[in-house]
């Protein structure tokens, strides 16, 4: 374990002076392998634990993280007012103060935790998904990392800023999921969000620091309620033991409530969840491997791993459970609606995303072990999934010069291995027998077999499956249209592109196949653990099913990749009126001519952004501001009617 948080910021410092590229791809390759390795000894070494807690307690540590906390309030205070943004300056000033206050109160001092370190079952699942996902994305980052700097000469060389960030990141995680002590998973919490800041205004351009700045001030405020949440286990709880705090709500629920609804908060905003998504959105203009890495597979999971390790709280605490309820659903159902109208693939990607991150919000704020079983698969789903089609796109606009999916015709030809990868990871998204939807089955059976049956949630997710299914279904079939013959402009591609969406694919398919080992060795122990006893959500026999199924699917895309066709290409036959057969062009009814072409519909004028993103927000927006409202007043002994156990 100190390892796995100790290592990468060493493999850091090197690669923030390493200035040689082929030193550089050296140390990646082998911190990768290295943080890929430890990673998985750890999982074989604590696989089936249902948790155990370390005797670990340093003021170094603890004076370490305190002067982190100014450093990045710092940090972002000075970028602030040298771009003159004013509202992230404010912001930095007011976190600055709180962490002022915190360290002034000496509450960390007087109520010390002395089991800082743990790791359960949800902790070995994510930190897989960290050391071997994000390491995997890091490799295909250097090849991808040349061609954006040969495609963009303009653009000052800031590899090895890029590379320590990066590591340094994966650093933050690794403290975030294996910290009891809420002081330090603050302190991982905010460096995430200063590196997610940085890598995403890497290119330091007018749109790339606008969102940039636009992450930092949502997640700054997320940053804040989590600061207000300790400042009150000081003063109120006096703990600061993550553990001592989730078993004092399970006692008096009351006494949580508020820190409870601030924590909640925090990791809306992490999450990307409405009314925050649009910090997500823009982190899109960042380079591929950041939307992989922090947008996909590892820093919004970061939101979603806080809550769904609060989950038993939610099942007392009725207020931050139906906020996060609300917000999920509606965030899931709204944003399934919104990348219908989208034809970018970043932009797909990036609302399937907060989608996807809303479905798991909502098991979370759910809270039964049922829910938790389909979040826990959820995530992993998602990370291997999403970062291999993060990976895909990457590629694939610096080969055809376009990230839309209407250029993709004839990717099937043109780029073979990679229009396969592409369309596993969309199979793998919301295809049957893959684990993505059979996730969402459990998550549906788990809404309705919910001691209070969630109605309004389960239509969401109906509503909000159907989009998926439209939006996901037109990407698939604009990948495996075959029309003409094209050169392949796949041999160009670097091999350490290859060795990184490679790895997404193994990972994707190895999951799938796996589902029932995954859910007895890991998700089963973990909710055993918690709740002291599994319900099962799905049977074995049907996970075993599907994942045979899996295996057949895997076979047919992937059986013919490699041989060499025999078959004789003929031109495209347009009903014997063809005028052009190379060009696609055929005469029409009034003797005039017309290509011929396969377009999607994107249906703007019903699920554009202008139509659906501001209902979205504002309905959020009031969601949270009640939430607040009802979780200050309840904890002060006022009764709230018709709310239950709130007196």
């Amino acid at each position: 374990m100190g390892f796995l948080l100790l290592f990468p910021l060493a493999v850091a410092a090197v690669l923030a002076v390493v200035r040689n590229s082929a030193f550089r791809r050296v140390v990646v390759y082998a911190g990768a392998i290295v943080i890929a390795v430890a990673s998985i000894a750890f999982v074989a070494m604590h696989i089936g634990t249902y948790g155990e807690y370390y005797d670990f307690e340093s003021e170094i540590v603890n004076i370490v993280c305190t002067i982190v906390d100014f450093l990045i309030g710092f940090i972002v205070a000075f970028l602030a007012w040298r771009y003159k943004k004013w509202m992230a300056l404010t912001l930095a000033c007011v976190q600055i103060a709180l962490t002022a206050v915190f360290v002034a109160g000496g509450w960390e001092a007087m109520y010390p935790v002395a089991q800082s370190l743990y790791v359960d079952s949800l902790s070995v699942l994510m930190a897989a998904i960290i050391g071997v996902v994000g390491t995997g994305i890091g490799v295909y980052a250097l090849g991808y990392m040349d061609d954006h700097h040969s495609a963009h000469p303009a653009i000052k060389d800031r590899r090895p800023r890029f590379f320590a960030l990066f590591f340094v990141f994966l650093s933050a995680m690794f403290l975030i999921v294996f910290s009891n002590n809420m002081v330090w998973l603050f302190t991982g919490w905010e460096v995430t969000t200063v590196c997610s800041f940085l890598l995403i205004g890497y290119d330091q351009n007018q749109i790339s620091v606008t969102n940039a700045f636009r992450q930092i001030v949502m997640n700054m405020l997320g940053g804040i309620a989590f600061c207000c949440a300790l400042i009150y286990c000081g003063v109120a709880m006096k703990t600061f033991d993550y553990s001592e705090f989730i078993s004092a709500g399970m006692v008096d629920p009351l006494l949580v409530v508020v820190p409870l609804v601030c924590l909640s908060f925090a990791g809306i905003t992490k999450a990307a969840q409405m009314p925050f998504h649009t910090w997500l959105l823009g982190a899109m203009v960042a380079p591929t491997p950041t939307s992989a890495l922090l947008h996909s597979s590892t820093m919004v999971k970061a939101g979603v791993f806080i809550l769904l390790k609060m989950a038993p709280l939610y099942t007392v605490n009725f207020v931050p459970s139906v906020m996060l309820v609300l917000i999920g659903g509606i965030t899931f159902c709204l944003c399934s609606f919104l990348a219908i109208s989208q034809s970018n693939a970043k932009r797909v990607l990036a609302y399937s995303t907060i989608a996807n991150l809303g479905l798991i919000v909502a098991c979370a704020g759910v809270g039964t072990p049922e829910a938790v079983w389909a979040g826990m698969f959820l995530i992993l789903f998602h990370a291997v999934a999403k970062s291999l089609l993060f990976m895909c796109v990457g590629t694939a606009e610096h080969h055809i010069g376009s990230r839309d999916i209407e250029s993709m015709d004839g990717l099937f030809q043109t780029m073979p291995r990679l229009a396969r990868y592409m369309m596993l990871g969309i199979m793998v998204m919301f295809i049957a027998p893959f684990g993505m939807l059979i996730a969402k089955w459990g998550t549906l059976v788990s809404f309705l077999d919910a001691p209070t049956p969630h109605v309004v949630l389960i239509l969401l997710l109906a509503f909000g499956s159907g989009a998926t299914f439209l939006f996901w279904a037109k990407w698939l079939g604009k990948l495996s249209g075959i029309a003409g013959n094209p050169d392949d402009v796949e041999t160009t591609v670097h091999s350490s592109e290859w060795i990184g969406t490679g790895l997404m694919v193994a990972l994707s398919i190895l999951c799938c196949i796996a589902m029932p080992a995954i859910s007895d060795f890991v998700v089963r122990p973990y909710i055993e653990g918690v709740w002291g006893e599994f319900l099962t959500v799905l049977s074995s026999d049907n996970l075993w099913i599907s994942s045979i199924c899996s295996i057949f699917v895997v076979c047919v895309l992937f059986g013919a990749l490699g041989r060499p066709s025999k078959k004789k290409h003929v031109g495209i036959y347009l009903s014997g009126i063809s005028a052009d057969n190379d060009a696609h062009v055929f005469r029409n009814s009034m003797s005039g001519t017309t290509t011929a072409s396969a377009r999607n519909w994107y249906m703007e004028s019903l699920f554009g952004e202008q139509a659906i993103d501001p209902v979205g927000t504002v309905v959020c927006i009031g969601i949270i501001v009640g939430a607040f409202i009802v979780g200050i007043l309840s904890s002060q002994g006022i009764f709230i009617p018709g709310i239950p156990g709130l007196m």
